[in-house]
C-alpha cells in the first residue's frame, strides 16, 4: 500500500488554520463578509474579522467600500472570478448539504490540474469522530479518489503528457508507476467509481463518482469520506448508487445553467 500523506499535524494551530482557510474561500470564490467568514469558518465574529484584518495587512485580501473581503494581489485567481472551479462549487453546495446530511459523512467536490487535484468544496459530518474540511487542499491526482476517477478519463497519451519524465526530473519518486497506474484506471472504467482505502490519509476511507458534463466528459469527483473504523464494505453498493444520483442532479443543474 502506497505511504498515505498528509497526516494532520500533531499540533495544529487554529489561527494558521483559519487563516488558510478564510484566504482559500477568497481566492476561490471573489469575496465574502465577515459574517460568512465566521460562519464558514466556525468563529466569532470577532475572530473572523481579526483573521480578515491580517489577510489585507499582508496583501493576501482587500477590504472595499461595501465591507466584502475579496482577493489580494497575493492571490492567484481575480476578484470575480467565474472559473469553472467556482461555478462547480456554487452549483455542487446544496447537493452536498443533502448528500451530507443523507449519509452523516464528510462529502467533498474535487476538480483536476494536471497531476495535482484540489478540494472545491467539503461539507463536513456532525458526528464526533468524522473526516475534517478538505475545502482548498491539493494532492497528486493519483492518491485520491475524484483524481484516480478523473485521470481515468484520460487516454493512455493523454496520461503519458499527464507524468512526463520532465516533469519530475528532480522529484522521480514521486512519479507514479504508469504502468501499474493504467491498469488501476481501466478498472476504474469498467466499474464507474473509485475506492480509496488510506492512500490519501491514514485511517480514512472515500468512496467516489464522476461528475460528467452534458458531453460525457468528467468534470469534477463527487466523494463521500469517513473514518475507516466506519467504513463497511457491504455498504459500497449503496453509497455508489447515492453518490451517484447526487451526482446526476448536479448534472442536471449545470446542464440548466449553461
Amino acid at each position: 500500500m502506497d505511504k498515505p500523506l498528509k497526516n494532520p499535524p500533531p499540533y495544529p494551530i487554529a489561527s494558521v488554520d483559519h487563516a488558510l482557510r478564510a484566504a482559500t474561500i477568497l481566492q476561490m470564490e471573489g469575496g465574502a463578509t465577515v459574517s460568512q467568514i465566521a460562519e464558514r469558518l466556525g468563529v466569532a465574529r470577532s475572530t473572523a474579522h481579526r483573521v480578515l484584518a491580517m489577510l489585507v495587512y499582508r496583501d493576501f485580501a482587500v477590504h472595499g467600500e461595501d465591507r466584502v473581503y475579496r482577493a489580494g494581489p497575493v492571490l492567484e485567481l481575480a476578484a470575480h472570478s467565474q472559473s469553472l472551479a467556482s461555478r462547480l462549487r456554487a452549483a455542487a453546495l446544496p447537493h452536498l448539504h443533502r448528500l451530507a446530511d443523507l449519509l452523516d459523512e464528510t462529502v467533498n467536490l474535487t476538480v483536476r490540474t494536471g497531476d495535482t487535484t484540489r478540494f472545491v468544496a467539503s461539507v463536513e459530518s456532525r458526528q464526533a469522530l468524522r473526516v475534517g474540511s478538505r475545502e482548498g487542499m491539493v494532492f497528486p491526482a493519483h492518491r485520491t479518489t475524484a483524481g484516480l476517477l478523473l485521470l481515468a478519463d484520460l487516454t493512455d497519451e493523454e496520461l503519458e503528457e499527464v507524468y512526463t519524465p520532465e516533469r519530475y526530473r528532480d522529484r522521480p519518486a514521486d512519479r507514479p508507476d504508469l504502468a501499474r497506474l493504467r491498469t488501476e484506471l481501466r478498472r476504474l472504467r469498467r466499474n464507474g467509481f473509485a475506492v480509496n482505502k488510506e492512500r490519501s490519509e491514514r485511517g480514512l476511507v472515500a468512496v467516489g463518482v464522476p461528475v460528467r458534463d452534458r458531453d460525457g466528459a468528467a468534470l469534477a469527483g463527487l466523494s463521500v469520506s469517513m473514518p475507516s473504523v466506519r467504513y463497511d464494505p457491504h455498504r459500497l453498493r449503496s453509497l455508489v448508487a447515492t453518490l451517484e444520483t447526487s451526482a446526476h442532479a448536479l448534472e442536471t443543474d449545470l446542464t440548466v445553467a449553461r
